[in-house]
């Protein structure tokens, strides 16, 4: 068992999504930054899709009422465990008691924005429709359906088995770089409506620099930059939309949906951020600026190829720390 002692700080608990619903008209939800979530949960021995604390908002401050190893990944945040300073993307174990703290993000121009708490065995809540993860618009999933507050209790699956650490893992920041210019990117697939901006706004979007508003959170992000314009007014009807489209409202400046996206929308359609870097943006910070590389098809292919090799690496670096799996 770990009890929250941070008030107000947007912590939730996710996994790697709810997938199936959009029919029924329910987002996906999920870890900001999966790749953190999946390979946290791979240190432990977890399934890799098991649920984590995704921490967005700090100081952040726990206690442990058990036994517990945990990794932590994301945003390297200076943690500590009691008074002893915890390496980043690294397996740890905490004896009950202990207090873990997470600070500030650290890392200049490789810092992140969101921390990943993984618990040995996930974090053990209710599944509601095939996912642990919160859906705040909605109110369910997750701890009650809601970000966490001081005093909330919950439990970790393995807590008390006994787990392989003192290893951790060169992020994927560093392993998988990519910038354009000196400023972090992301690669973008042209949408639907990208032939109905002017050629100067299209090329505008991809030679200039983008900033991330105050005005953006885990629904989407809100970019200042130059305004993108269409040929002709664009009216259109409500249809699906995923993670990941950016869209362009009436004032030009784009808006990338997120995790916790509705699943449908009106605005045109510019462009989507490949799946293989959606995890890139969910660590930008806020008020940081970012760059988009125009991506192919296949690129967008091979992209994920290297994701899915990062995470067979990780497996198999976990194999070799670890003498035995995590028993009971």
């Amino acid at each position: 068992m770990i009890e929250i002692l941070s008030s107000a700080a947007l912590a939730t608990v996710q996994d790697l999504g709810r997938t199936g619903s959009l029919r029924w008209g329910v987002g996906t939800s999920g870890a900001m930054d999966n790749m953190a979530l999946a390979a946290g949960n791979l240190m432990l021995g977890n399934e890799i899709d098991a649920a984590a604390i995704e921490v967005p908002v700090f100081p952040f401050k726990l206690r442990f009422g058990e036994d517990c190893a945990f990794a932590l990944t994301g945003a390297d945040c200076a943690a500590r465990l009691d008074d002893q300073p915890l390496m980043p993307w690294w397996v740890c174990q905490a004896r009950a008691g202990q207090l873990l703290t997470l600070g500030l993000p650290q890392g200049g121009a490789q810092r992140g924005s969101r921390a990943v708490l993984c618990l040995a065995g996930g974090v053990d809540v209710p599944e509601v429709l095939g996912s642990r993860s919160t859906q705040l618009r909605g109110a369910f999933g997750g701890h009650e359906g809601r970000a966490l507050r001081r005093g909330d209790a919950l439990r970790a699956a393995g807590a008390g088995r006994s787990c392989r650490t003192g290893f951790g893992l060169v992020p994927p920041a560093l392993a998988l770089p990519l910038q354009a210019d000196g400023l972090p990117a992301v690669r973008v697939l042209p949408a639907a409506e990208y032939l109905g901006f002017e050629e100067a706004s299209r090329a505008a979007f991809w030679a200039g620099e983008w900033k991330i508003t105050a005005q953006s959170d885990r629904y989407g992000y809100r970019l200042a930059g130059e305004a993108l314009r269409p040929v002709a007014p664009m009216e259109m009807r409500s249809h699906g939309i995923v993670p990941g489209v950016i869209q362009v409202p009436h004032s030009g400046q784009p808006i990338i949906q997120m995790r916790d996206a509705q699943p449908s929308g009106g605005y045109p359609k510019f462009g989507t951020v490949i799946e293989a870097d959606l995890w890139r943006l969910g660590q930008a910070p806020i008020g940081s600026r970012i760059r988009f590389v125009e991506a192919t098809w296949d690129q967008a292919i091979a992209a994920l190829d290297e994701v899915q090799a990062w995470l067979d690496k990780v497996r198999r670096i976990v194999d070799l720390h670890r003498s035995s799996p995590c028993m009971s």
